[in-house]
């Protein structure tokens, strides 16, 4: 069994219920961030399940230099804040660099690990050294058994406080494929593991200077996931993903949200009744 591990006022792992971890791809404005926050908190707390608010203040790795980044560290993090004020709701964006650390520890409740950074030690110490829970994502690159050794970077440092996601691994080219196999060795490694169920289904740079993506295979992504035995979902949410700034074509529209959480809750509870 995963350890549990705390997330401001939400626990993931051990025999806790599935945990999701929901929000825009990107900040687009401080009302769209409030906005949606309280929107899928409503859909969350009506199906009881716990939620962790994400969204990134800066989206670093983006195909194009001319794509959207979001409004940056001092503007974004200040949002974050707002969100948390106006919801209580625990907080999630992901950190490109050292230098930015300190000043997004002070509102994050966890520090996402980019899935591109997922091997930069350096980075990975000093995310662990501020006691922070970190979300490492498994580079598309990686065999599910090698982050064992990014794990044991943060523990190294003192930090055991840690979420494995899981997104997919390249498959040729701009195109990613999931391995459910994946969820359970991930899972032998003692943390909790997540599935993002909506960056799995990009096509990394597959418009050509921008990232594509295969909406319509979410759900079905999700529910394997759950079906196999998952902590925590990660899906990318936005109110109209063909206006979105970032990643819309692989964002799940929230009118369609709250259907699938039924789904993936009662298959959750088949599969904890079970002991599967």
């Amino acid at each position: 069994m995963t350890k549990t591990v705390s997330a401001g006022s939400v626990k993931i792992g051990g025999k806790g219920p599935l945990v999701l971890i929901a929000g825009p791809c990107v900040i687009e404005n401080e009302s769209s961030a409030v906005r949606h926050a309280k929107a899928i908190k409503t859909i969350a707390d009506r199906l009881d399940i716990p939620y962790i608010y994400k969204s990134s203040y800066d989206k670093a790795n983006r195909t194009s230099m001319r794509s959207y980044r979001g409004p940056g560290l001092k503007k974004g993090i200040q949002i974050l804040k707002k969100v948390k004020d106006e919801t209580g709701l625990p907080i999630l964006s992901d950190v490109h660099c050292e230098e930015e650390l300190d000043a997004a520890a002070r509102v994050l409740d966890v520090i996402q690990i980019p899935a591109f950074l997922s091997r930069q030690t350096d980075f990975i110490l000093a995310a662990a050294r501020t006691k922070k829970t970190i979300n490492i994502k498994k580079g598309q690159f990686m065999a599910p058994w090698d982050i064992k050794f990014a794990i044991e970077k943060s523990e190294s440092a003192g930090n055991r406080s840690i979420i494995i996601t899981e997104r997919g691994v390249s498959f040729g080219y701009n195109n990613l494929v999931s391995d459910m196999r994946a969820l359970p060795i991930l899972g032998e490694l003692g943390y909790p593991v997540v599935y993002d169920a909506t960056h799995s289904v990009q096509l990394p740079g597959g418009m050509g200077k921008s990232s594509g993506g295969e909406r319509r295979f979410v759900p079905v992504l999700a529910r394997a996931a759950v079906a196999a035995g998952c902590n925590g979902l990660f899906l990318e949410v936005h109110e109209d993903p063909g206006c979105a700034l970032c990643d819309g074509p692989n964002s799940l529209a929230l009118k369609d949200l709250e259907e699938l959480l039924v789904i993936v809750k009662e298959i959750d509870s088949a599969v904890r009744e079970k002991g599967i």
